[in-house]
């Protein structure tokens, strides 16, 4: 089927390889997990990104540009297929895996799972005309470097229209070992001890394109940077360090220095444009394949620095990779065409990684084979000063598990203008759909939701993103009718305090109210039975000693409908003393739905004598220690 649906290629732009000589060339810069807001010219003040700032300052900068998805591969599949995510199953960075998965489908009910998600398809299925496959029929010489992401062969690089593959890998990311540095698990044999894979891809790729220089080609730089493993060149580590704020949201040395080595391959490439006297006829394209992700690093290389300190800031968005809100799908998007886009421009137009595919076609002149059918539209009128059609904008993101990332739930998500639309699915204790609702132009940081008070728009949109499940034929989450709580797999109930299975309590002493024991691993314990109608701020107080390892953090929830999260905790101590010591942590809410204490993320005992709640004043509100471990 593939070489028919090529040979069809071939014939419809046969006659158009001799006026393809007069077509641009294409780089397509992809970066990995590159935030919104982490380079200079998106107003990066710790990240200097010369190269990418040059770049923006000869092109079109784009400030409300999305990924299809908040994960790699969804994305990058967008892009050569110029179709939706929801449409070809393919939601969910899983493309590495041994398994071969191509049709779309729900995952097997678990009991222990309380919605079944989608079964990611896992390869990008040669039958779809790829933006590859269509420029090399036209003419032009197919290039593709660094990350795929989309499958092994037989569906590598090589069988979707590229002629050239570097470093011909399927893995996430610069995995093994060493990861960014030679020897390379990945491509055995090539490199020097201690080379950093970007500067030889950006190498290799500067080679193809002086190999090509004098006929079109389509160079897809689809950089490793800057996914983990979190590491980089121990000389950009300290530079950053030594420039480093502690109270600034962006200042990880470590991911900086890999944010400078992705900026010195985008620098290789420009300069090897203008090198080649090429840069006037080569239209370049910088964007990323999903937001930044904003947690800590954990699983950080090499010496370990800097594992504690959050990766980025993707401020003023909610969230980062993996999320459905804004900080998971807005990306850094420039364009630059010498004579055809306007230098030093800057545009508002909401445009999305789908939309790639349509609008080359439409730069180039080439007409679409009846075989392409996309979900992108071309924005080819708004690198002019135009408006483009682009409306509305969905994502389909159909995962979801972590805690620890806020938004990182089944999910589908609408903008139509400033509005945003999100469909959580099975989201409450009936397994009902919970609808959130933005006005992204007053809150592009998607903190207040005004579901309610639109109830005409919310029911109008969530419309829409019913229709585009249907067109697409999108495998939609549902509730898991043979659920069985955590509570009964996981899960304990001593008192008011449900707890993780990483926590054990053992019969309290005369002196402690309470005692648990940490068995590692994610000890916590959690209570919702809290007084209502009393308005914050709040104070907790307690009264504790043990020998477990590690520091005790407090976490709130103002809602039932938010998780316990990172952004909404609080420290309690720095570790734990055989002697009884009083803490005393402000919670500065108006409303508080739910408390989790995690005491410690060691082995080791802990004993608790007091634990209340009270009042901005200090006035007791509730003891949370009533008797808890009698039977």
């Amino acid at each position: 089927m593939r070489s028919l649906l090529f040979t069809g290629l071939l014939s419809l732009f046969g006659g158009l390889t001799v006026q393809g000589r007069d077509r641009p060339n294409i780089v397509f810069i992809l970066a990995d997990d590159l935030g919104g807001h982490d380079v200079g010219c998106y107003g990066s003040t710790f990240h200097p990104t010369p190269h990418i700032d040059a770049l923006a300052k000869k092109g079109l900068l784009f400030t409300q540009a999305y990924s299809a998805s908040p994960l790699c591969s969804p994305t990058r599949a967008s892009i050569l297929t110029g179709q939706a995510p929801a449409r070809l199953g393919i939601t969910a960075p899983v493309c590495h895996v041994p398994e071969v998965i191509l049709e779309k489908r729900l995952v097997k009910a678990n009991p222990t799972a309380k919605i079944r998600v989608a079964d990611s398809v896992t390869r990008l299925k040669t039958e779809y005309p790829t933006l590859a496959e269509v420029l090399r029929a036209a003419g032009y010489r197919t290039g593709h470097f660094g990350k795929w992401h989309l499958g092994p062969e037989p569906y590598s690089p090589l069988q979707q229209g590229f002629e050239v593959d570097l470093p011909h890998t399927p893995g996430p990311g610069p995995g093994g070992g060493n990861g960014y540095f030679a020897p390379w698990t990945y491509w055995k044999g090539q490199g020097q001890p201690g080379d950093h894979i970007e500067d030889r891809m950006a190498e290799e790729a500067v080679k193809f394109m002086r190999a090509h220089r004098d006929e079109p080609f389509f160079l897809n730089y689809w950089a490793f940077s800057v996914h983990s493993p979190w590491m980089a060149k121990e000389e950009y580590i300290d530079e950053a360090a030594s420039r480093a704020d502690a109270e600034a949201g962006q200042h990880n040395p470590l991911y900086a220095a890999m944010i400078r080595s992705l900026d010195d391959a985008v620098g290789r490439l420009t300069d090897g444009l203008e090198e080649l006297g090429i840069a006037d006829r080569t239209l370049v394209i910088f964007t990323s394949d999903n937001g930044a992700w904003h947690n800590v690093p954990k699983e950080a290389t090499k010496s370990g620095r800097y594992s504690k300190i959050p990766v980025t800031s993707n401020a003023p968005f909610r969230s980062g990779k993996a999320s459905i809100y804004e900080g998971g799908t807005r990306v850094p998007l420039i364009m630059r065409w010498p004579g055809h886009i306007s230098a030093g421009a800057t545009t508002e137009q909401v445009v999305q990684s789908t939309d790639f595919f349509p609008t080359l076609l439409e730069l180039l002149t080439l007409p679409w084979p009846n075989e392409l059918r996309f979900d992108g539209v071309s924005f080819a009128s708004a690198l002019k000063g135009a408006v483009s059609p682009r409306e509305p904008v969905f994502c389909h993101f159909p995962h979801g598990g972590r805690s620890d990332i806020e938004g990182f739930a089944p999910s589908t998500s609408v903008r139509r203008g400033d509005w945003k639309l999100i469909r959580f699915y099975a989201a409450d204790e009936l397994g009902k759909d919970r609808l959130e609702l933005y006005d992204l132009k007053s809150d592009v940081g998607e903190q207040h939701d005004v579901s309610r008070s639109h109830l005409e728009l919310v029911q109008e949109l969530n419309g829409q993103i019913t229709d585009y499940l249907q067109k697409t034929e999108a495998v939609v989450p549902v509730a898991n009718p043979g659920y069985r709580p955590k509570a009964t797999v996981g899960q304990r109930q001593v008192g008011i305090w449900s707890h993780s299975q990483d926590t054990r309590f053992p019969p309290a002493t005369e002196a402690a109210m309470l005692s648990l024991e940490s068995l590692g691993g994610d000890p916590w314990m959690a209570t919702t039975a809290l007084p209502t109608g009393t308005k914050g701020p709040f104070i907790l107080r307690l009264t504790l000693r043990g020998d477990a390892k590690g520091n005790g953090v407090l976490y709130y929830r103002r809602t039932a409908q938010e998780p316990f999260l990172k952004e909404r905790s609080l420290p309690v101590y720095a570790a734990l003393s055989s002697d009884w010591q009083k803490h005393e942590v402000k919670i500065p809410v108006q409303e508080l739905h739910a408390l989790r204490l995690d005491p410690a993320n060691g082995k080791g005992n802990v004993q608790i004598q007091s634990l209340t709640l009270h009042d901005g004043q200090g006035h007791l509100i509730r003891d949370l220690l009533q008797n808890p471990q009698a039977p």
